[in-house]
């Protein structure tokens, strides 16, 4: 074992897709000492062994056997098994690690790939895997629970509610079948206590398709002037007078971007994209926003135990991917909830940074109680009616 290669307290399973037996043979050489390495000569192989479930820490595939494909054809499971993906391009150029925005970690290299960036990569991805083990279990090996007391209030609570508001959220699954096409129920991923991912439920309020939509909506847009020109190409403009390829690659959505050109339209949409009467909400759908109905299908969440009455907001799984140092991965130690400290404290105030908000929720992790919880509940109550209508 080199001198880099990181002390394993856990088993490390990588997955090579490859059919080629020498570059096969030599990744298993080169990387044998950081982990257990499964070789599999195809796309339809390794995507069976996926959904049979079989474990894995990374998948790593080889671009020339259809890597694109590969990475569409797998994406739910990536969410559901939290694997990362390592795709080997011979476009790539040397050297190159990136990380997807917006979904769980996607690594490029070359096909002829430096062994020493690789085995770089592999220790951190090695070494985070050992970090989540001892946080989830804090060195006591019991697993994250939510307090029996708080469990059994939120169950007999939320079982209660759904059973006096039935009616309504019958008659709310009609009108939004009757307003528009699309399924009553919308399902988002989210992370919540322990790093469990589980599916978010809320009424639908928007139209199916509702992305494709943006790009005619600019005559509503409230800070249309203030919008920056658009690149006119793919490449921003140091890689275009420099002569060379894209130097900054991110792989979004299975596709390479310019990482400069992803921060810039992300900054242009945080900054300018807030429209007066957004088209893509629905008639019933701004109602339903504006009463926060939309939010009581998370009732059944808290039923299930993915959430509690009372916690910090469950996050989509690629922000939650960056909060992995202790001060930040704290929040994770208390249940993901329909409300909690921050909604009642910093919501709806001006110049609230992401800092705060982290804060305010590793400060409910520490503390948390049944009476913080009951005094948060009441104060909720008067937030609810503090919504923005735009």
């Amino acid at each position: 074992m080199t001198s880099d290669s990181p002390v394993n307290t856990v088993d490390f399973r990588i997955l090579y897709v490859e059919d080629n037996t020498e570059r096969a043979s030599d990744f298993v050489q080169a990387f044998a000492t950081l982990g257990s390495v499964t070789v599999l000569p195809g796309r339809s192989e390794a995507l069976a062994a996926l959904q049979q479930g079989r474990p894995f820490d990374l998948v790593v595939v080889n671009d020339e056997l259809g890597g694109l494909k590969f990475l569409n054809s797998i994406d739910t499971i990536r969410l559901d098994q939290a694997f990362a993906v390592m795709l080997l391009s011979p476009n790539a150029e040397p050297d190159t690690n990136v990380q997807a925005e917006g979904q769980p970690i996607i690594d490029v290299f070359p096909l002829d790939y430096d062994p020493t960036a690789v085995r770089q990569r592999l220790t951190y991805l090695i070494r985070k895997k050992e970090y989540k083990t001892a946080f989830t279990t804090f060195d006591n090996e019991e697993p994250l629970r939510m307090p029996l007391g708080k469990r059994l209030f939120d169950m007999a609570v939320s079982a209660g509610v759904l059973l006096l508001i039935s009616p309504l959220l019958l008659v709310v699954a009609v009108l939004i079948r009757l307003d528009s096409k699309g399924p009553i129920l919308y399902k988002s991923k989210r992370i919540g206590m322990g790093y469990k991912l589980f599916d978010m439920y809320k009424f639908r309020t928007m139209r199916t398709g509702a992305d494709k939509l943006i790009s005619g909506m600019a005559s509503q847009n409230m800070y249309q002037s203030a919008q920056p020109e658009p690149a006119p190409d793919a490449l921003c403009e140091t890689c275009q007078q420099a002569g060379t390829p894209c130097q900054r690659p991110l792989f979004q959505d299975n596709m390479q971007v310019c990482e400069i050109q992803v921060q810039r339209n992300r900054k242009a949409k945080a900054m300018f994209m807030k429209f007066k009467e957004d088209p893509r909400v629905t008639r019933l759908g701004k109602f339903l926003r504006n009463t926060s109905i939309d939010e009581l299908p998370q009732l059944f969440n808290i039923l299930k135990g993915d959430m509690s009455f009372v916690g910090n907001r469950p996050l989509p799984p690629y922000e939650a991917e960056k909060l992995t140092t202790i001060g930040y991965a704290r929040r994770f130690a208390a249940p993901a909830g329909l409300t909690g400290l921050w909604q009642v404290t910093k919501r709806g105030k001006a110049g609230v940074s992401d800092q705060e908000r982290i804060q305010l929720d590793a400060l409910y992790a520490r503390t948390y109680s049944f009476r913080t919880d009951l005094i948060i509940l009441i104060r909720t109550v008067k937030a609810v009616f503090q919504k923005e209508n735009v």
